[in-house]
């Protein structure tokens, strides 16, 4: 059995012909990449009453945006679209995500799903989520004696 030694770059990267072929592979990369599913950014995190958590979501309106709660697992759905305009344009660079978007985040702990409150301003959606009873914090009186 011969060993072949692998060289994942051409051997003369000065060529311009090497250099072009290594673009067109990674060319080939990105745009693979590209045909992800947009994932928007969230912050969780606990106060003493409540989880919240934060999903920026510029660009969309409350309409576009569909929350729901399924035991522990809270799911963001939506769609942020291309204008007509931005759609029939040319780009000469496009950095913002466009498309389908669902992000299910599994609760640390246990909440009253009918309490929970939702709030979007300025592109960003604040979902608060009361604990139940059983995990809030309860202050304990020390009796001196």
């Amino acid at each position: 059995m011969a060993l072949i030694r692998f060289r994942p770059f051409p051997q003369s990267i000065d060529s311009s012909r090497d250099a072009m072929d290594i673009q067109t592979q990674m060319n080939r990369l990105f745009d693979n990449l590209t045909d992800r599913v947009w994932t928007p950014p969230v912050d969780m995190y606990e106060t003493k009453n409540e989880v919240v958590v934060a999903v920026e979501l510029p660009g969309l309106n409350e309409n576009e945006i569909r929350l729901s709660i399924t035991g522990d697992l809270l799911t963001i759905q939506g769609e942020r679209q291309w204008s007509d305009e931005a759609r029939e344009a040319g780009h000469y660079r496009q950095e913002r995500w466009f498309g389908k978007f669902e992000r299910t985040l599994s609760l640390p702990i246990p909440v009253e799903a009918g309490q929970v409150k939702a709030t979007y301003r300025d592109g960003v959606l604040t979902v608060k989520l009361p604990k139940t009873e059983g995990v809030k914090p309860r202050e304990i009186q020390i009796d001196a004696v």
